[in-house]
């Protein structure tokens, strides 16, 4: 009996620290009226400026946009993993230091859940509307120039964009985690050079 009302008490005090912490885990509203404006924005700007080129530059061109948009898409993707799963310990030992860039590191850590939203959906996502809009865009001039069908040359260009995209951030992914102290530390060095670290 007594081991019972032991176990029980030891319960009551696990919820009671698990309701504090959900206190203190509040949702964020500023923070995510900010980011729906800022994704907003960049994505019109940015469906705007690929709706008004691509129809006018050539398919060479095209195509190197698009390879640059999915790389730009895996290249955050991976950043915003690296900053997840890599241990803040690390950097805050580092800023003892005064390690260039650990102070940014540790700052970026603190807003994880931040700063993984921003650079995995924002940017994420973002790349991957232009990217699409860029396939239909090349789609629609090689069928003009090559004489085919439209239908078929879209599904296969999506095909090939989505393959890229997804094995791409497969691999990234995997480095992410595997290595995310050394990314997130040289993402932040380069960085450096375009803010100064408080």
């Amino acid at each position: 009996m007594n081991n019972n009302k032991q176990i029980k008490k030891e319960e009551l005090k696990n919820l009671k620290i698990i309701e504090k912490n959900k206190k203190k885990n509040l949702i964020d509203y500023n923070w995510i009226i900010k980011i729906i404006a800022i994704a907003f924005i960049i994505s019109l700007l940015m469906s705007l400026a690929s709706e008004t080129l691509l129809p006018n530059i050539p398919i060479i061109f095209g195509i190197i946009l698009l390879l640059f948009f999915i790389f730009l898409g895996i290249f955050f993707d991976m950043i915003g993993v690296a900053v997840t799963a890599s241990n803040l310990s690390v950097f805050n030992s580092m800023a003892a230091r005064k390690v260039k860039g650990s102070k940014l590191a540790v700052q970026l850590k603190k807003n994880t859940d931040k700063v993984a939203s921003f650079l995995n959906d924002v940017i994420g996502d973002i790349c991957g509307v232009i990217s699409g809009a860029c396939c239909i865009s090349i789609a629609s001039a090689l069928s003009e120039t090559l004489n085919t069908n439209f239908l078929i040359i879209s599904l296969l260009s999506t095909a090939i964009v989505s393959a890229l995209t997804i094995g791409g951030k497969a691999i990234a992914k995997n480095y992410a985690i595997n290595q995310s102290e050394i990314i997130l530390y040289r993402f932040c060095l380069f960085l450096t050079t375009f803010y100064k670290e408080k």
